[in-house]
């Protein structure tokens, strides 16, 4: 499995494993979690993608229970997770509206309970979740820095963000942002052309890519990209979550798709796409089939 270095310390694997479905297994014991960490590892996908708001804010305490049990599993892995969304659930039951928090104690509570719900003594990429139209960057960069001096986070990072939010934050900041978490798949392509992947690649970071198969549509959907999926499967010998994918590891920005299901046989087969040969022909007629016309 490559890898893709987020600084001198840190580093992910090209694939990494969606924990955000988690909570919505039949099957949540620590044995069952476990066996899913393994199957990523039996690939070389070691690295793990969590936010505290997954499963109303239950998902990291789901996966520390498995750290807990396994405290060796823990060293095997590189540890993602997002904070900044405030729901009225869980531990923010008494909120009264769902909404944005980047001030310093808010991310430093957030840190501090992964910390503690995940079993671990760091966190190793840290994104915050969503871009806040009421931050101060210059009060959550310094948090943010402040968290990587003290040892708690390894590496920083945001989700979600447009090039402006990302240069406004890393302008209060000494650590350099890492990544920047967007959707992107054959059925969400606007960052190809609207300026978001050319500025990270401009900068020299790596993309990671949320709900690379649609949300699941791009194996349900019927149509000429379907069928193009399906025949470029066939002639591979993988299924078409394997295309999909192998369709954005194609790209030289060097995107990392971040993969969940609960499914085990699934979760085995994430690193087939690694096996899908792509020339750029292809890529395109999968690209002109995905925005409904040629290009210009």
């Amino acid at each position: 499995m490559k890898r893709i270095a987020l600084n001198a310390d840190v580093s992910l694997s090209r694939l990494v494993y969606g924990m955000w479905r988690i909570g919505d297994d039949v099957d949540t014991s620590p044995a069952h979690v476990q066996a899913k960490i393994e199957a990523c590892l039996a690939q070389g996908i070691t690295s793990i993608d969590q936010a505290d708001i997954y499963g109303g804010y239950t998902a990291e305490a789901i996966l520390g229970v498995a750290f807990r049990a396994s405290p060796s599993l823990r060293d095997k892995l590189e540890v993602v997770t997002k904070c900044g969304i405030v729901a009225p659930v869980g531990r923010h039951a008494g909120a009264r509206t769902k909404h944005y928090d980047t001030g310093v104690g808010h991310i430093t509570a957030s840190v501090e309970a992964s910390l503690r719900d995940m079993a671990t003594d760091r966190i190793d990429l840290l994104l915050i979740h969503r871009p806040d139209p009421f931050m101060d960057a210059g009060e959550t960069g310094p948090a943010l820095d402040a968290l990587v001096r003290s040892g708690k986070v390894r590496a920083i990072g945001v989700s979600n963000f447009r090039p402006w939010d990302f240069t406004l934050l890393q302008s209060s900041m000494s650590t350099l942002l890492a990544t920047n978490q967007i959707e992107l798949s054959l059925s969400a392509t606007d960052a190809f052309t609207n300026g978001d992947l050319a500025f990270l690649q401009e900068r020299k970071r790596p993309i990671m890519a949320w709900s690379p198969l649609g949300g699941g549509s791009l194996l349900t959907q019927g149509g000429p990209l379907a069928a193009a999926l399906a025949r470029i499967a066939a002639e591979q010998g993988v299924d078409i979550a394997a295309v999909a994918v192998a369709w954005l590891l194609a790209h030289p920005a060097g995107i990392l798709p971040v993969l969940g299901t609960n499914n085990l046989q699934r979760i085995a087969a994430i690193s087939d796409a690694n096996q899908v040969a792509f020339d750029r022909q292809t890529w395109f007629e999968l690209y002109s089939l995905a925005i409904g016309h040629e290009v210009p």
